[in-house]
């Protein structure tokens, strides 16, 4: 069953207006709509109250991983006093609260001058985000993904984002014996429709070339434009450093195989997928796998270095899970919790029906000479 929502008439108005539009322009209003958009409007989206889970509702062991090599990106760049971190789609600031927390008990010294942007679209986050945050106050400061885009906004440090680039609307296309065709949205007497026509803009063709994909006859797919723009966006404001992404997704030849007909697109609702993106508009959220090929290739063209990119249990593996849990079996915790939360860990690096190759970890680096990240290290050495 379907729930009318404040968004299926203002859609419907706009494709009464303007006729069909594209799948990516759906999606934007379906996740970005001021106010009534599923990640600009209020509520909890994250975690057993909202729709779905990520690595960072498992346990705060996941950010300390990530705190550990943002610790070694500091030590490469020469341990600087002004050193920023950025975190674009920060949710309820539970990651930044993890690293935040890490960075002050272990790397004091490079806590004592850190500096925290969270890039935010809901403005009624930043009150979860500064209680979540109230110990590291002084370090916090906040942007709109405008001002981050403007170009007025630069940093030495590290970027990271955690199922970011997903949720940024994407463009869909299937291919015909006409060729390349785009996938349309209409709406005819409230009902939501798919339809082909000539795509809109050259762009899309192009994408898919630069990646040496040929779709089959009937493939569907899904190509995302806004994820290259991301990416140059934040490369402009990275003045030296790194950008961290993780994600779910595959390199292009995995993304794009034939085996994947339908492309992988997918909705989360109250922790049940739903393949229709046309139920519950502005109330579920809607994804796609990233192609990490293009943010590989596009980033070596806009300055930046391809520093490691695996499955998300090699980089906790080689970056610091073992000391954590290590940490865990020498605290004063009982038996029965550790055995709890060594499970509990299990699920963020465990390969198959975890989270561990679900996920994938992309770091770039720019005007950073080789440099040595824990990551790299040989898993058990």
């Amino acid at each position: 069953m379907t729930e009318t929502t404040p968004l299926n008439d203002i859609i419907a108005s706009r494709i009464a207006r303007q006729g069909r539009i594209t799948f990516a322009d759906f999606m934007a209003a379906c996740l970005y709509e001021p106010g009534l958009g599923y990640y600009t409007s209020p509520g909890r989206k994250v975690g057993a109250e909202g729709d779905f889970y990520t690595s960072i509702t498992v346990h705060a062991s996941y950010g300390r991983v990530v705190a550990r090599e943002i610790a070694q990106m500091w030590r490469n760049m020469g341990s600087p006093a002004g050193f920023t971190l950025v975190e674009c789609g920060a949710g309820n600031g539970r990651l930044a609260c993890d690293i935040m927390d890490f960075l002050a008990e272990r790397e004091p010294v490079m806590h004592q001058s850190l500096r925290l942007v969270l890039v935010e679209q809901e403005p009624s986050l930043e009150s979860a985000q500064r209680e979540m945050l109230a110990v590291h106050i002084d370090s916090l400061s906040w942007l709109s993904p405008d001002e981050f885009a403007s170009g007025s906004f630069t940093f030495s440090g590290c970027l990271y984002s955690n199922e970011l680039i997903d949720a940024l609307p994407t463009h869909r296309v299937v291919m015909t014996s006409d060729g390349l065709k785009e996938v349309y949205v209409t709406c005819t007497n409230g009902e939501y429709a798919e339809e082909a026509g000539e795509p809109s803009t050259p762009e899309l063709e192009a994408y898919l070339k630069r990646v040496a994909v040929e779709l089959h006859p009937g493939q569907q797919a899904e190509v995302n434009l806004n994820a290259p723009k991301w990416l140059a966006s934040a490369a402009r404001a990275l003045q030296r450093g790194f950008i961290l992404t993780i994600d779910y997704g595959y390199t292009a030849h995995e993304l794009y195989t034939p085996l994947r007909k339908l492309g992988t697109l997918l909705c989360y609702y109250r922790h049940q997928t739903e393949e229709n993106p046309y139920l519950r508009l502005g109330l579920q959220d809607i994804t796609s796998h990233v192609d990490f090929t293009t943010l590989m290739e596009y980033g070596e063209e806009l300055g930046l270095q391809n520093a490691w990119f695996g499955e998300q249990y090699r980089f906790l593996m080689s970056a610091g899970i073992i000391e954590e849990l290590e940490d865990l079996e020498r605290s004063d915790v009982s038996d029965e919790e550790k055995l709890r939360l060594r499970l509990t860990l299990k699920k963020l690096i465990v390969p198959q029906g975890g989270m561990g190759d679900t996920f994938r970890v992309l770091i770039q680096s720019k005007r950073v000479t080789a440099p040595r990240l824990l990551c790299q290290r040989r898993i058990g050495g």
